[in-house]
C-alpha cells in the first residue's frame, strides 16, 4: 500500500463522437457514470453526489462491501454535506488515478500522500508508517533497525518499498524474503499477515494501516512496533508519511468543501482510525511527497 509512490500508465482520452448524435437528435443521450473511455460520453457531475474512487477488495482502507474505514470517513464527509455516497469501484494497481479520478469517473480519492503531484489534496488528516509485526508466542524483541532479533528470523517486506533500503543497508537481504509490489489479486490484501500466522515468515514489515488492522483481526496474538524513521529527505528510505484526500487538479471548490468538514470532524476521523486500529501520529506540516519529486521513486504507499 502507502504509499503511496506512483506509477506511469496510459491515460484514458476522451473524444466528441457524440457530437453528430445530438445533432441529430434533440433527446439527451444516456449517460452511463461508470464509463468514459474514448467515444464514450464522459459522465455528468451531480452537485448532490459524493462519489468516491476507491478498491473493491482493499481493507483495511476499502470494500464493495463499504467495510473499510476509508468507506466509514468517506460516509462521514457525505453525511456532513447533505450529500448521497456512491462509488466507483477499481482496483488500486497502476494507473489508478488516470483510470478514475482523472478519467472523471468518480471525484474524491480517500487517502493518497500529500502534494501528490498528480492530483489536488487536502490538508494532511493523519499521518502513518512502517511498524514491524511479530508472533507474540515468537518472544523476538524489535524495536530499531539494529536489533540483533532482527537477524533471528525470516523477514517479510514488499520489494521497492521504503523498508527495503534499511534491510539492505543492514545487511538483512539474506534472512528477507521479498514479495511483489502489487499484490496477486487471487491473494487476500491480508497477505503477508497471513503468512507471518501460519509461520513462513517471522517478522513482517508492513506499511502501519495494513499491519495494525490484521494484527487487531487476528486469532493469533501479535504485536505491532512502529519502525524508526531511516531516511527522512529521501523517499527511498522515508517510513513515514502525511495522507490527505485528494481531488481533480482545477476542483478546488470541491477540495475547499470537504477540507471544511475534515476540520470540523477531525476528532470523529481519530476515533474511526483507532476503530479499525490504524497506527497514526501527529501531522507534520509542509512534509510532502511534492518537495522530494526529485528524488521520488515507486515507493509511495497505495500506488496509483
Amino acid at each position: 500500500m502507502l504509499i503511496n509512490f506512483k506509477k506511469v500508465s496510459l491515460v484514458l482520452l476522451f473524444t466528441a463522437l457524440a457530437n453528430s448524435a445530438f445533432a441529430a437528435d434533440e433527446n439527451t443521450l444516456e449517460v452511463d457514470p461508470n464509463v468514459g473511455r474514448g467515444g464514450e460520453p464522459s459522465r455528468i457531475d451531480d452537485p448532490t453526489e459524493f462519489k468516491v474512487c476507491a478498491d473493491q477488495d482493499n481493507l483495511p482502507y476499502s470494500n464493495s462491501k463499504q467495510e473499510g474505514f476509508e468507506n466509514k470517513i468517506a460516509q462521514l464527509i457525505a453525511q456532513d454535506l447533505g450529500k448521497k455516497l456512491s462509488y466507483q469501484f477499481w482496483y488500486d494497481r497502476m494507473g489508478y488515478i488516470r483510470n478514475t479520478l482523472n478519467a472523471r469517473r468518480c471525484d474524491v480519492i480517500m487517502g493518497t500522500v500529500a502534494g501528490n503531484d498528480m492530483v489536488l489534496t487536502s490538508k494532511p488528516y493523519y499521518r502513518s508508517g512502517y511498524v514491524f509485526v511479530t508472533r507474540k508466542e515468537s518472544n523476538l524483541n524489535i524495536t530499531d533497525w539494529d536489533s540483533p532479533d532482527l537477524r533471528k528470523g525470516i523477514i517479510g517486506v514488499v520489494g521497492q518499498t521504503p523498508p527495503s533500503r534499511p534491510i539492505y543497508d543492514k545487511g538483512l537481504m539474506e534472512n528477507a524474503r521479498p514479495y511483489r509490489i502489487q499484490r496477486d489479486l487471487n491473494l487476500p490484501p491480508s497477505f503477508m499477515i497471513d503468512d507471518l500466522v501460519k509461520g513462513d515468515i517471522d517478522i513482517a514489515i508492513v506499511w502501519g494501516p495494513i499491519g495494525g488492522y490484521y494484527a487487531k483481526q487476528s486469532k493469533v496474538p501479535l504485536v505491532v512496533v512502529p519502525v524508526p524513521e531511516y531516511e527522512d529527505t529521501n523517499v527511498h528510505g522515508k517510513e513515514y508519511w502525511n495522507i490527505s484526500v485528494a481531488v481533480r487538479k482545477k476542483d478546488k471548490e470541491r477540495l475547499a468543501m470537504i477540507q471544511e468538514v475534515l476540520d470540523r470532524r477531525h476528532a470523529d476521523i481519530m476515533k474511526i482510525l483507532d476503530d479499525f486500529g490504524i497506527p497514526h501520529l501527529d501531522v507534520v506540516p509542509g512534509d510532502s511527497v511534492e518537495k522530494k519529486r526529485e528524488t521520488r521513486g515507486d515507493v509511495i504507499p497505495k500506488f496509483e
